[in-house]
C-alpha cells in the first residue's frame, strides 16, 4: 500500500515524493505520460541532438534552498538567457534596454540618466493599468507598444492586451542600462546532462513507484486507504468540470514545428521572437543547441504556434488570466479547501504561471508546512 499518492511526474510532483521518500513513506505516482519531468522532459532525437519536447526552459532563482536543493540532482553549468525579437528587419534586444532604443529609434543614448529621460517622455504614465494595453503603454510607451507587444500578445493569446488582465504585461521587463540579460537573478543555470536525468535521479529513491502511461481517472476509485494525495493537474478535470457548464478553464498550448538543418548553426541566438504578423503566425524560433553547448554537425530548431488547448488533444501551457476565468477557478479553488488530505499542486492544479524555481519552492514548503512543521521562508541571496 502506498502512503503517498502523487498525480504528476513534473517538478511539483517530482519534489514532493522525493521528499516523501526520504522520510521512508511509500510514494506512488501516477503520470499520465511515457516519461518523467513534465513539460521540462527533454531526450536526443532521432539525429542525436539534444533538445526538449515541451519548449525551452531556463533555471533561474534567487532563493538560496531551491539552489541547493537541485545541486543534489545534477550540475549545473552558468547559462545566462538572452532573446532577440525581429523589429523593423533587425534583431534588437529583449528586454528593452538602451540598445534596443538606440536600434529601433535611430538614437545614441549612452547612460543611464538619458534612458530614463526617454522613458518618461514616451511612457504614458498610468498608476492603476485596467489592462495589458494599458500596463505596455505605461512601461514602453506607443511605439514600441507597437512594434513589439501588441501583435506577438496577440499571437500569443489570440487576444489583444487591452483583452487580458494587466498583469500579463506588467511584467515587462525595462532596463536604463544595456543590461541585455532576460533574466537578473543570482543562479542562471542549467543542468549539465539535461533535465530528464535530473528527474530520474530525483525519483531513484527504492520507496517511490511509478506508473506512466496511466491516467489517474481512470483508477481514482480504485486508489484507497492513502494517507495523502497530491493532484498537479487541471483543478477542473479533477472536479469533472462541474462549475464549468460545458466550458473548460482556458490556456494556450504550443504546436511545435521540429526541423533539423544541415549546418552547425541556423540563427544567432537560442530564441528569436518575430512580433510582427508580416513574419507569419509563429511567435518564435528556439534552437536548442545554444542551451545544451551540444558539438553536432547538424542544428535542430523548434518554431512555435500559439494555438487553443484543446482538451485530450493538446497540452495546457499557459493560463488565460482574465476576469472570467479567475472566477472560474475561484469556484475551484473553493471546492479544493474542502477536501481532507487532498492538496493542489502546481501550475495547473493552481491556475497560475509558475517559474520552475517557483514550482520547486512551493513544493518544498507544502512539504516543509506540512511534515515539518514549518512555515515558508523566503532565503534569498542579496545582491
Amino acid at each position: 500500500m502506498s502512503e503517498i499518492i502523487i498525480i504528476g511526474a513534473g517538478i511539483s510532483g517530482a519534489t514532493l515524493a522525493e521528499r516523501y521518500a526520504s522520510l521512508g513513506k511509500k510514494v506512488l505516482i501516477i503520470e499520465k505520460r511515457d516519461h518523467l519531468g513534465g513539460n521540462c522532459y527533454d531526450f536526443y532525437n532521432a539525429d542525436g541532438i539534444r533538445v526538449s519536447k515541451y519548449g525551452a526552459h531556463l533555471f533561474h532563482t534567487n532563493d538560496e534552498d531551491v539552489w541547493q536543493y537541485v545541486n543534489r540532482f545534477s550540475r549545473w553549468y552558468p547559462y545566462e538567457h538572452r532573446v532577440l525579437a525581429k523589429v523593423d528587419n533587425q534583431l534588437v534586444p529583449i528586454p528593452v534596454n538602451i540598445t534596443t532604443v538606440n536600434q529601433v529609434f535611430g538614437l545614441h543614448l549612452q547612460t543611464q540618466a538619458e534612458m530614463k529621460k526617454w522613458l518618461a517622455e514616451h511612457q504614458i504614465k498610468n498608476d492603476d493599468p485596467q489592462n495589458g494595453e494599458e500596463a505596455a503603454l505605461a512601461r514602453v510607451g506607443k511605439v514600441l507598444y507597437e512594434k513589439m507587444f501588441k501583435n506577438y500578445t496577440k499571437k500569443q493569446w489570440d487576444k489583444y492586451p487591452a483583452e487580458l488582465d494587466a498583469t500579463v504585461l506588467n511584467r515587462i521587463p525595462v532596463r536604463t542600462n544595456f543590461d541585455d540579460r532576460y533574466f537578473t537573478d543570482q543562479h542562471q543555470a542549467l543542468p549539465e546532462a539535461g533535465y530528464t536525468p535530473l528527474f530520474e535521479k530525483m525519483l531513484a529513491h527504492p520507496n517511490i513507484t511509478i506508473q506512466l502511461n496511466t491516467d489517474y481517472f481512470d483508477l481514482k476509485n480504485k486508489l484507497k486507504n492513502f494517507e495523502k494525495l497530491f493532484y498537479t493537474g487541471p483543478i477542473d478535470r479533477f472536479f469533472e468540470f462541474k462549475h464549468s457548464l460545458g466550458k473548460q478553464l482556458e490556456y494556450r498550448s504550443i504546436n511545435f514545428v521540429w526541423q533539423t538543418h544541415n549546418r552547425e548553426k541556423y540563427q544567432e541566438n537560442s530564441v528569436i521572437n518575430y512580433p510582427s504578423p508580416k513574419d507569419g503566425a509563429f511567435t518564435r524560433i528556439v534552437e536548442y543547441k545554444h542551451l545544451t553547448r551540444q558539438k553536432h554537425p547538424k542544428t535542430t530548431t523548434s518554431t512555435e504556434y500559439s494555438i487553443p488547448h484543446l482538451a485530450d488533444k493538446t497540452e495546457p501551457y499557459y493560463p488565460v488570466p482574465n476576469p472570467a476565468n479567475q472566477a472560474l477557478f475561484k469556484k475551484y479553488k473553493k471546492e479544493a479547501n474542502k477536501l481532507t488530505n487532498i492538496y493542489f499542486v502546481g501550475r495547473l492544479a493552481n491556475y497560475k504561471y509558475f517559474n520552475m524555481d517557483e514550482a520547486f519552492k512551493n513544493s518544498l514548503d507544502l512539504f516543509a508546512k506540512l511534515e515539518l512543521g514549518k512555515s515558508p521562508k523566503n532565503k534569498r541571496k542579496k545582491k
